[in-house]
Order: C-alpha cells, then sequence, then structure tokens
C-alpha cells in the first residue's frame, strides 16, 4: 500500500488554493468549509508557499496579530518541499516525517495539482511505515 502512486491518492481531490492577498480569516473559513488542513498559496499559477492550521495558531493568534486584516502570505510557510504526483506514499510519508510537516504539496510541472497529507496514511499503510521506519532503526544500531 505505501507503494501507491500520489497521483491515484489525489485523483478525485478537488484544488483548493487562494492567493496571497487573501486574509487569514477568509483562508481559515475556506479550510473549514472544505475540512483541509492546509491550504496551497499561489502567485500566478505557481505555488508560491502552504498556509496550515499551525501557521493560524503560531504564527497569528499566539502573535496576537489580526487575523481579519493579516494576509496569508505574511505568515504561510514558504521554501517547502512538494512532491511529483508520480512518487508513492511512502516516499511521501518519508518527506514529512524527515521535514516534520504533515502536508506536501503535489506538483507538476510548476503547478499545484494536489496535496497529500499523513491523514492520507492512516491504517495499514501508516502502520508499514512505522514497521518500516522501526527495522531501519534497529539496522542502523547494529552496523553502529
Amino acid at each position: 500500500m505505501p507503494y501507491r502512486p500520489i497521483r491515484t491518492i489525489i485523483k478525485d481531490q478537488k484544488l483548493i488554493t487562494c492567493a496571497g492577498s487573501t486574509t487569514v480569516v477568509e483562508a481559515s473559513r475556506l479550510m473549514r468549509v472544505n475540512q483541509i488542513g492546509a491550504l496551497m498559496i499561489v502567485d500566478e499559477g505557481r505555488l508560491a508557499g502552504i498556509f496550515t492550521e499551525r501557521d493560524a495558531l503560531f504564527r497569528v493568534i499566539a502573535n496576537e496579530r489580526d487575523a481579519k486584516t493579516t494576509q496569508v502570505a505574511e505568515v504561510m510557510t514558504r521554501n517547502l518541499q512538494s512532491i511529483d504526483p508520480d512518487k508513492t506514499l511512502g516516499h511521501a510519508l518519508h518527506v514529512m516525517y524527515e521535514g516534520g510537516f504533515r502536508h506536501v504539496p503535489v506538483v507538476e510541472n510548476g503547478q499545484p495539482v494536489g496535496m497529500v497529507s499523513a491523514r492520507d496514511a492512516l491504517g495499514p499503510e501508516l502502520e508499514d511505515f512505522a514497521h518500516e521506519l522501526l527495522h531501519r532503526e534497529q539496522i542502523e544500531q547494529i552496523l553502529g
């Protein structure tokens, strides 16, 4: 199962994006309506960043910024990693694990085409991935 291509996971996914000029309140409402935890920020058709629940909490609320006037471009995560749709879910999980994040934008030919999240791995794929990580750690300990 972790060998499923990302393309198959996002094939029925509705692409949800917004512009960097969108306010945090507007972006948060868009996320709530679509029941997503992250939103791709697009500038002239290209992925400019990602705005997540964590960004709203840590960069806006915790810093007492006004969510009604703060634009997502001011608080979004930039310089993010993306993944090609032909990579596997296992690869995406590894990218998330190594980077310490829960969402990875899927980009093809410079254009955002979807988003994969840790939620996509719930079930057998998450169990397989955890087993694989444990196995790797055991091998590293043996090889020392």
